[in-house]
């Protein structure tokens, strides 16, 4: 095995386990209710905005 196979299969492995990380951060679940609460951002009423971004 040369070091071109060897260092694209390491690169591999790195951003497997960099995809893993981010999915365990996205669904851990201490950061659920802050999700929630950006979820319902589209929902807020206009009142809640501030007064240059009322439409």
């Amino acid at each position: 095995m040369d070091a071109s196979n060897f260092i694209g299969s390491a690169v591999t492995v790195v951003f497997f386990i960099t995809f893993l990380g981010i999915v365990w951060w996205a669904y851990g679940g201490s950061r659920k209710a802050r999700f929630e609460e950006d979820a319902r951002i589209p929902f807020e009423e206009a009142d809640d905005l501030p007064a240059g971004e009322q439409k």
